[in-house]
């Protein structure tokens, strides 16, 4: 049959992705307490096209995913990656896949439990010189206004938030450093004012309300807690916080945003500590 994707283009335009979107299928997570989790995934795979073809071959996209269905975390990526790179004769193969995790949480004062999900990301991406992995989650919070609590008589208006963290891990050790998603969720509950949780009694509602009421956070506040969490945490290459309080008294939402890179300030330390020399030989 003629292959019609594998004809000559003559336009001259290299393409960044070509390849499908939006694939739901069973997979594999990596569960800290339990080893392994079980979810649904929507998943999205592209790779890059080189201007002289004409298009890709989008069933190979899928054959691969089959070969690799199960388990899809940090572990076997690279295989799948490796894998439609060879499958689509591709220089570059990226995979995104979007899931909801789900944790048994437990409430502060009744101890009643519940199944909470979380929004759940990860993204990898493969060239010849090798192949990155990042982890993304979004973490419900609740913030309370500290300026709506330092200017009233009683009171304080608060909102239900969310923080949004990206990281991407040290790739050196066998196997690769895991951070693993509780770690993040607990490290963006704690930033901001206080959790939030799927059930709750009665007794629950009035702990939680004081606990944010002697916990006030600024999205600032909850964006630079985050930071210095993460950036003490030694498996941690680089990062992207985003906190959005969905404001209870204005109609707007109010949002703060911070990124990181450990190779980028140790780059700069090091030209700052070259200047500091150059300036102390020169004099």
């Amino acid at each position: 049959m003629k292959d019609l994707q594998s004809a000559p283009d003559a336009r001259e335009v290299a393409l960044d992705h070509v390849g499908v979107r939006d694939l739901r299928c069973p997979i594999v997570v990596l569960d800290q307490n339990s080893g392994t989790q079980s979810t649904v995934a929507t998943v999205s795979m592209s790779v890059d096209l080189p201007h002289h073809f004409r298009g890709t071959h989008m069933s190979r996209f899928i054959e691969v995913l089959e070969r690799h269905r199960g388990e899809l975390t940090m572990r076997t990526l690279p295989a799948l990656l490796a894998d439609l790179r060879a499958r689509l004769q591709a220089e570059r193969a990226r995979v995104e896949v979007r899931f909801p995790y789900f944790l048994q949480r437990t409430a502060p004062v009744s101890r009643s439990v519940a199944l909470m999900d979380y929004e759940c990301w990860f993204v990898g991406e493969m060239t010849g010189a090798g192949h990155d992995f990042m982890l993304g989650v979004e973490v419900p919070v609740t913030s309370l206004c500290p300026c709506s609590k330092a200017i009233s008589d009683y009171g304080a208006h608060n909102q239900r938030g969310h923080v949004v963290v990206e990281i991407r891990s040290a790739r050196t050790g066998q196997p690769p450093a895991i951070v693993w998603i509780e770690e993040i969720i607990e490290i963006a509950e704690r930033s901001a004012s206080a959790p939030v949780y799927p059930l709750l009694k009665r007794v629950d509602e009035r702990h939680v309300t004081m606990q944010a009421y002697d916990n006030p956070r600024f999205v600032e506040d909850i964006v630079r807690d985050v930071s210095v969490s993460l950036r003490a945490d030694a498996r941690i290459t680089w990062y992207r916080v985003e906190a959005t309080n969905q404001e209870s008294i204005h109609n707007h939402n109010a949002y703060a945003s911070a990124a990181w890179s450990r190779i980028e300030e140790k780059k700069s330390a090091t030209g700052t500590n070259a200047r500091a020399q150059t300036v102390v030989a020169a004099s």
